[in-house]
């Protein structure tokens, strides 16, 4: 079994500060060819050889190969929610224990503890690095690339940040956007509201109806969560649009909740709907991680395995039967949220972690 080794925390904090200070917000060309260019840097610095840019519509993705028969696909992605400017406001810093600073958590921190993990291998052959450019906006452009290196590998490590209390993602609930568009008819309110098509109260309706599909007792949330009707105050509203967040544990799910949308009808007379959208992530089952996680725990007995509602890239790769565990990345919290933190003491045995795994893939998990 591989032996933990001393890795350089503050090595890791340089590369975390020069991969933060690069603000990656996704859809921001510019800003994203920047950041890919610096985990470049990072990874040939750390681990010698070519990393690639793979340029695509939503901005470059890179990709690093040690060489030899492909055997393990550490993922993640450098775009981060967070808008231009995010770093004058809150820009990178190391107190009381964390980093704090756009993305530390989600997940630069990730990406820097698995290259400095893998620098400490003597052998890497085997090992492929992808990390995309679109990830929080979808993942679109990246998919076919995940899925392709991802079967080509026959395991992936998802460098997400840690659940809770620093615990792996053992599974992930399938996860989408619905759009449903609404179009009445305009008229004046006051003179004559029975001339139109209200579409605001159509909407009404149909959040009730979308609502009504959620069934939390098998991990299924429906959730209405943006809306727009109507222009003027005295005007009948000729249009409106509703959002809805969707989460699934099941395929069966994913069938149910998009047929659904699907056959939704409008209950005013005139008013038309139009569906747009999917569960775009497919379910990660807990059996996807069972093997791995078994790994980790030989490699850290006190490790807890979680499932979470949000999605990540594991989906893909877990639904097309590849051995897949989520959340080794960094241990923090405030994914998205401007308290976001990064706990500066896991950093090295979380490095050790994508080691130890990685030399166990290598030399027993994939004969097994």
């Amino acid at each position: 079994m591989h032996k933990a080794v001393d890795v350089s925390v503050d090595a890791m904090i340089e590369d975390l500060r020069t991969l933060v200070e690069i603000e990656s917000p996704s859809r921001d060309l510019d800003a994203l060819m920047a950041s890919a260019k610096a985990v470049v840097a990072v990874i040939e610095r750390r681990l010698g050889g070519q990393a690639v840019l793979m340029e695509s519509e939503a901005g470059p993705h890179v990709h690093w190969s040690a060489g030899g028969d492909p055997k393990v696909l550490i993922l993640g992605h450098h775009d981060t929610v967070f808008p231009l400017g995010t770093l004058e406001r809150r820009p990178f810093m190391v107190q009381d224990g964390h980093a704090t600073g756009p993305g530390v958590f989600d997940m630069l921190g990730g990406l820097v503890q698995a290259v400095h993990g893998l620098a400490t291998l003597d052998d890497r052959s085997g090992v492929e690095i992808l990390v995309t450019a679109d990830e929080e906006v979808g993942s679109r452009s990246s998919r076919a690339l995940i899925e392709e290196r991802a079967l080509a590998c026959g395991a992936a490590l998802v460098l997400e940040g840690a659940a809770d209390g620093g615990a792996l993602k053992t599974g992930r609930k399938g996860c989408g956007t619905f759009q449903v568009s609404i179009a009445g008819r305009a008229s004046h309110a006051g003179l004559e509201p029975e001339a139109g098509v209200n579409a605001l109260i159509e909407a009404s309706h149909q959040v009730l109806d979308i609502a009504a599909l959620g069934r939390p007792d098998i991990g299924t949330t429906v959730t209405p969560t943006v809306a727009s009707a109507g222009t003027l105050d005295n005007v009948v509203p000729a249009a409106a649009i509703v959002i809805v967040d969707v989460r699934v544990e099941s395929a069966g799910e994913k069938e149910r909740i998009e047929s659904a949308f699907a056959a939704l009808a409008p209950h005013l007379d005139e008013a038309e709907i139009a569906v747009q959208g999917a569960v775009g992530r497919p379910p990660m089952p807990e059996s996807a991680s069972a093997e791995l996680f078994a790994v980790a725990k030989q490699l850290l007995p006190e490790l807890q395995g979680k499932a979470v509602g949000g999605g990540s890239d594991g989906n893909f790769t877990a639904a097309l039967g590849v051995p897949t565990l989520d959340g080794l990345g960094a241990v923090g919290g405030g994914a998205h949220a401007d308290h976001e933190y990064l706990v500066i003491e896991a950093m090295a045995e979380r490095a050790n972690l994508v080691a130890g795994l990685v030399d166990a893939i290598q030399n027993t998990y994939q004969s097994t």
